[in-house]
């Protein structure tokens, strides 16, 4: 069916951050640290937004599993500093000639895995909550999980009116501040 179709994608398009965060966890960690990797990739995203937005898109009915995949490869990379994870995905899959609606929706979606998969390890590790009582570590994550979703429906919409210029040029501007902090 479609909706098995639909996870299935969602699946593949995990497999290459699954990747990242096996076996590059402490690099990309370490990369936090350089004001300079955030600068970039700030910059990096500002001109992958702006490609993404100047860019005549085929408009495809519906993402193919070679683009889940390629939009993941999108999330993989993005673990970066400074790299906007939803900017990445979705610019990508514009790039790749999908429906504004379709692409954002996807993007959001396909966190969810990487995130809950993270929190999975934390937990099999005793990393999770870091010591926080039960009760406040529930209401954050209701709390996290109520604006999420909120700022998920408020980003599909900009999304589909085609305003991701302005967080492309946002992006931009805090790489300058970056990289003019770094330098000075």
């Amino acid at each position: 069916t479609a909706e098995q179709a639909y996870v299935l994608k969602i699946v593949i398009s995990m497999i290459p951050v699954g990747i990242v965060g096996l076996f590059f966890k402490d690099y990309i960690e370490a990369a936090f640290s350089s004001i300079v990797v955030v600068g970039v990739m700030l910059l990096v995203t500002a001109l992958l937004l702006a490609f993404a937005y100047y860019a005549k898109p085929r408009q495809n009915q519906s993402l193919s599993y070679r683009d889940a995949f390629i939009i993941g490869l999108a999330q993989a990379v993005a673990v970066l500093p400074g790299l906007s994870r939803s900017g990445s995905t979705i610019a990508t899959g514009l790039l790749l000639g999908n429906k504004k609606e379709s692409v954002a929706q996807f993007s959001f979606l396909m966190v969810l895995p990487p995130i809950l998969g993270n929190a999975l390890l934390d937990c099999l590790k005793g990393d999770f909550g870091g010591g926080v009582e039960t009760l406040p570590l529930v209401a954050g994550f209701v709390a996290a999980f109520v604006t999420g979703c909120i700022a998920c429906k408020w980003m599909i919409d900009i999304v589909k009116r085609g305003k991701l210029i302005w967080f492309a040029i946002y992006c931009a501007v805090a790489a300058v501040v970056a990289l003019g902090a770094y330098i000075l």
